[in-house]
């Protein structure tokens, strides 16, 4: 299983986790907001098993229960 995360990758994950809550406490995530999610997974040069599951948690999960809806971006 995963090692235990470092006191700086730890910060990381709850500074991902307040984004991501912040984006979709109403409802409805949009673009910009998955855009801004996407950066702050990058931050760092690479993207984590935690950064992952906790977006699969707090966004997929909740959009496949439709409790979170996707914005449709104005191109598609």
């Amino acid at each position: 299983m995963a090692s235990e995360l470092s006191a700086e990758e730890q910060q990381e994950l709850d500074t991902l986790r307040q984004i991501v809550e912040q984006a979709i406490a109403d409802g409805v995530l949009t673009q910009a907001e998955r855009d801004t999610i996407t950066t702050a997974m990058r931050a760092d040069g690479q993207v984590t098993f935690e950064e992952l599951e906790l977006v699969r948690q707090l966004v997929s999960d909740k959009v496949a229960a439709g409790e979170l809806t996707l914005e449709k971006s104005a191109g598609m």
